[in-house]
């Protein structure tokens, strides 16, 4: 994502128009497509909107660790990664770190609200959320800030007691958050996706769309997701899949390594990144992932069943978590069980819930409080 993205009226527009400066962080796709969806619809509604990348506000090696770091740990040294994720929990010699950076990057957030003048700051990145509470905390920041949580379990980096609200995407993420952390106030904000993944594709479209991707006509197709890196043991994932008379549409993200290495799988469709994903949801009759995050919630928003099968550390475990104890979707902790899984989704009716919308969460803030807080 670029460091700067604009939303909404600017040229000739009324100062009474409420803005909005969002932070977010360009560590896989997840934070980002929130962020994205958030402004595009505080836009519609008038907000003069601005997303930063909090990666570009810390020293480069900083930011490329935080990339390349998380993907080469999660790849290569899993147990490391969820050593570090529960040591953080206890607010130890890793937390100091994580504050640190953190500092980093409070002069250059400071430089966006005046730049921005926002009345209200919204985080879809856990360290943002530690910046702007921190700003908040020692007076630096007047305005209202709110954190999105965009993981389905809540975890002690995106809150901070001097953020104003913490919104989720489920009740699932609420209650885990509330049980976890009661000095914290939660509320449901609900899945920031657009709104295609909602809308059903006709049969005549569905049926084109199978026959292009070559998917055969007598079995299951498990859509196959691993973040927009490709992370985890997909491979294991896709040859169990199959071995369950499932067919595997998997999507490899920006990870051509990996396509290149299923193209050698037999009766298995490997696809780059696509734009597309709304629909392949529709094609698919279930979701098999392994982080929770972005994909996990399109798959929500589209009413598309979803399967845990070997979750990545950290974050993905306890996503996984909190997922199969809300029933969203179920752990499958064998290869017995994933095909236990992935058939019942088969035959289970699909259907497309209701979710309330975060945007009228942050217009509703607005709503309560000045808009000319600052001077012309």
């Amino acid at each position: 994502m670029t460091s700067t993205l604009t939303y909404g009226p600017r040229a000739g527009q009324l100062r009474a128009a409420p803005r909005v400066l969002i932070v977010s962080g360009s560590v896989g796709a997840g934070h980002d497509g929130a962020a994205r969806e958030l402004a595009g619809r505080l836009g519609a509604a008038g907000a003069d909107v601005v997303i930063r990348d909090f990666l570009t506000a810390i020293p480069r090696p900083v930011a490329g660790f935080l990339r390349e770091g998380y993907m080469s740990t999660v790849s290569y040294v899993p147990f490391a990664f969820e050593l570090l994720f529960r040591r953080l929990e206890r607010r130890g010699v890793l937390w100091t770190i994580e504050k640190a950076v953190c500092r980093w990057a409070e002069n250059s957030v400071r430089d966006w609200v005046a730049d921005h003048r926002p009345d209200v700051v919204v985080s879809t990145y856990p360290l943002a959320s530690q910046t702007i509470g921190d700003l908040r905390a020692s007076g630096d920041l007047a305005v209202p800030a709110v954190t999105y949580l965009t993981d389905p379990a809540v975890h002690v980096s995106w809150l901070h007691p001097a953020v104003n609200a913490h919104l989720t995407v489920t009740e699932a993420a609420n209650a885990q958050g509330a049980a976890d952390y009661p000095t914290t106030d939660f509320a449901v904000g609900g899945p920031l996706v657009p709104a295609r993944f909602a809308e059903p594709l006709g049969a005549a479209e569905r049926a084109a769309l199978a026959r292009e991707l070559g998917l055969p006509a007598d079995r299951p197709v498990a859509l196959l997701v691993s973040g927009s890196l490709g992370l985890g043991d997909v491979l294991g994932t896709v040859r169990e899949v199959a071995a369950g008379e499932v067919t595997p549409l998997v999507l490899c993200g920006r990870n051509q390594a990996l396509r290149q290495r299923l193209g050698d799988e037999h009766g298995v469709v490997a696809l780059g990144w696509r734009d597309d994903v709304h629909r392949l949801m529709q094609v698919a009759d279930v979701l098999v992932q392994n982080a929770g995050g972005l994909s996990f919630t399109e798959a929500l928003v589209a009413g598309l069943p979803a399967v845990t099968y070997r979750p990545i550390p950290g974050h993905g475990r306890a996503n996984a978590r909190v997922l199969d104890a809300a029933g969203l979707a179920p752990w499958a902790r064998t290869s017995a069980e994933l095909h236990e899984h992935l058939h019942a989704a088969w035959l289970r009716p699909r259907t497309a819930p209701a979710f309330p919308d975060p945007a009228r969460h942050i217009l509703a803030i607005l709503q309560a409080a000045p808009i000319a807080r600052w001077a012309a």
